[in-house]
């Protein structure tokens, strides 16, 4: 909803009647993502997209029955189908897609929840996708880490649904999740969507050097909230990182320390060491290396100074199992040799360790082309049943 929550909130405000299509679950190939959505407007128009042009087609005019009717429905997407090629997905993904009609008598909290992800206020909105009962379909709360607003249809549905969405919450990601029809934790009936738009994840850029520049500008890219980091007010400037969000002129084991005091690191953070000067390096690396909740830890230096620098943290104390944390030299193998090229091997480094890569090129390689875990699995074996109407 993020992508279209400008259009939609227009609409919404202007009191129109909006269908939203969005995608609540994947296997293999889809092309987006659980969360990726699409609207149908009180006009006709089209906003979005849920599956890059794939499925499309097919959404829009689920969409104009759920404009029509107003009654949810879910449908699933897949190549094994026999009708498949007519909706064009032919990546070999699947993909679940529930299409609501939202307006102010349908979803009146939407209002706050924009005015949350605007002011990059974490919070998550679980939507009742499929259950036994239609009449608990399309039921919503709207969840924060303090209260929530709205309910799913019992104590112990709310209760189940609320303390799992506080957990993706505080995660960071949106996800389907499956319960009993009167939310027991094992069995089957309901499916309830969270949908969770939380602050964009950091990356932190230590060291103001050449390399830092491009790195700034390709971790941006990429989404992430980017702080360059270093103690010399004379490279630590606003005009030799412009694609960065923040500049700081602070010794980077300080400034580390003050940000996880603060709670502004989370399980999605990635920090970047880029100066290569044991006096920077040696105290951030302590901080950061103890640190349990921070994604990826890199640092840029030659083989020498990496040993140099393992030979120190050892000597300041850290075990074996923190050191195993350290990605130095920072990167992957890519030949890389301009700062640019550096700052993909990096970036590609840091998307492999989220997902679970192996860096190799996909035509030396076998078998599904997207990962959905550090370990490298892939998502959950595809429904047999593809293209089927689930609920209508």
């Amino acid at each position: 909803m993020r992508d279209v929550l400008g259009e939609l909130i227009r609409w919404w405000r202007a009191g129109e009647d909006v269908a939203m299509g969005t995608v609540v679950a994947t296997w293999r190939s889809s092309p987006r993502g659980p969360g990726a959505s699409m609207l149908i407007g009180p006009d006709g128009e089209a906003v979005g997209s849920v599956s890059g042009g794939c499925v499309e087609g097919a959404v829009y005019e689920v969409g104009e029955q759920v404009l029509g009717d107003g009654r949810p429905q879910l449908h699933r997407y897949g190549v094994s189908d026999d009708d498949a090629m007519a909706v064009g997905l032919t990546c070999g993904g699947i993909l679940d897609v529930y299409v609501e009609k939202v307006s102010p008598t349908t979803f009146p909290e939407l209002e706050g929840v924009a005015a949350d992800i605007d002011a990059g206020r974490p919070v998550a909105v679980a939507t009742v996708v499929e259950h036994t009962d239609p009449a608990w379909v399309g039921r919503r709360m709207v969840v924060h880490h303090e209260d929530h607003d709205g309910a799913i249809g019992s104590d112990r549905a709310d209760a189940a649904v609320l303390d799992d969405v506080r957990g993706l919450l505080a995660g960071g990601h949106s996800e389907t999740l499956t319960y009993g029809p009167d939310g027991e934790r094992r069995g089957e009936g309901m499916r309830v969507f969270a949908a969770v738009y939380a602050p964009a994840p950091r990356m932190l850029v230590f060291g103001a050097i050449d390399f830092a520049t491009a790195c700034a500008r390709v971790g941006s890219f990429l989404g992430y909230e980017v702080t360059v980091c270093d103690a010399r007010p004379v490279f630590a400037t606003r005009s030799r990182f412009p694609e960065a969000d923040e500049v700081v002129v602070d010794w980077p084991h300080r400034y580390l320390t003050a940000q996880l005091e603060a709670g502004r690191i989370d399980s999605r953070t990635v920090i970047c060491l880029l100066t290569h000067d044991p006096k920077f390096d040696v105290p951030l690396l302590e901080v950061a290396l103890r640190a349990p909740q921070v994604a990826y830890v890199g640092a840029m230096g030659s083989r020498r100074t990496h040993d140099d620098r393992m030979a120190r943290l050892r000597e300041c104390g850290l075990t074996e199992e923190e050191l195993g944390r350290l990605s130095s030299p920072i990167g992957l193998d890519l030949g890389a040799r301009t700062p640019e090229e550096t700052a993909v091997s990096i970036a590609a480094e840091i998307i492999a360790h989220r997902w679970g890569g192996q860096g190799r090129r996909l035509t030396d390689t076998r078998g599904p082309i997207h990962h959905t875990n550090r370990d490298g699995a892939s998502e959950e074996t595809a429904p047999e049943l593809l293209d089927h109407q689930i609920m209508t």
